[in-house]
């Protein structure tokens, strides 16, 4: 049996495993896959392991596993679900709280009241911008408003890496009606990017707000996604989309808060939730 939490932030739901002692599940991508289906399955976007950090400053690590059984490098959501985890099992209470991930060490400021875990902010770390950092087939400094076709449609993208890729599209029309489903699979498939790419379609709503939908790379569309918060409100200034400083990003799960200035980490803060614990009967 393999005991798990399953937590969300903001809807993106994962299905945590906390193996800060013990041995890993047999075949994890395998695992992911069959946990992750929401019809013969948990349900979720994806599975976490939360494992000893192997030396270091980290306090412990995180593997995330995207529904498809692909391995992602880093998810905003997940971390502060992990953060909550640690800290109310009693495992792990440093507060701030290190943590390693496949994208390098995220620090985590907890905001406990009697024991409870309320927001999360996490030090995303800073954005990389060069198309080399991001995994993209192209020379140069930054990627932004880059015209690109998918589906017979032009769009332009405004490329990021917060550990992981992320092509960002401000779009005009409104987006509950714009076909995520169609031209999310087709800018993350692009030949462009080496290791696909998330995708985010983001509407400017006023000064400091943005709405957000996100096709995740591995999960399909998702109700949120932090990293790409972070993405898209690096892309909202460096575009003058927004000015510097701190940015609400309003996605289909929930609200995130995006700080960041030029040439700083990018601070994401946001809530996590537990929805109910159980026992994967394999």
């Amino acid at each position: 049996m393999i005991d798990f939490v399953k937590m969300h932030g903001i809807g993106n739901d994962y299905i945590f495993i906390e193996r800060l002692s013990g041995n890993l599940p047999d075949d994890i991508p395998a695992l992911a896959r069959r946990m992750s289906d929401r019809h013969f399955g948990i349900g979720g976007d994806g599975i976490v392991l939360i494992l000893p950090a192997d030396g270091g400053d980290a306090h412990c690590r995180m593997r995330i596993f995207n529904a498809d059984g692909s391995e992602a490098e880093m998810c905003g959501n997940a971390i502060r679900c992990v953060a909550r985890l640690v800290h109310e099992s009693g495992r792990l209470t440093a507060n701030p709280l290190k943590v390693k991930t496949g994208a390098g060490l995220r620090v985590l400021e907890l905001q406990v009241e009697r024991g409870v875990v309320g927001p999360v902010r996490v030090d995303m770390g800073p954005p990389r911008l060069a198309p080399a950092e991001i995994g993209m087939r192209l020379e140069g400094e930054r990627v932004l408003d880059l015209p690109l076709n998918a589906g017979g449609r032009k769009f332009r993208i405004n490329c990021v890496s917060m550990g992981n890729p992320h092509a960002v599209v401000f779009l005009n029309e409104p987006l509950d009606d714009f076909a995520v489903e169609r031209y999310g699979p087709l800018i993350e498939n692009d030949p462009l990017f080496v290791n696909r790419t998330n995708v985010e379609f983001v509407n400017v709503t006023g000064p400091g707000r943005l709405n957000q939908r996100t096709w995740e790379r591995g999960s399909g569309e998702t109700l949120a996604c932090g990293t790409g918060a972070c993405a898209a409100g690096v892309a909202a200034v460096l575009t003058g989309r927004a000015r510097p400083g701190v940015v609400t990003v309003r996605l289909n799960g929930g609200e995130l808060k995006i700080e960041w200035t030029e040439g700083g980490n990018v601070f994401m803060t946001g809530p996590a939730e537990e929805v109910f614990r159980g026992s994967w009967p394999e």
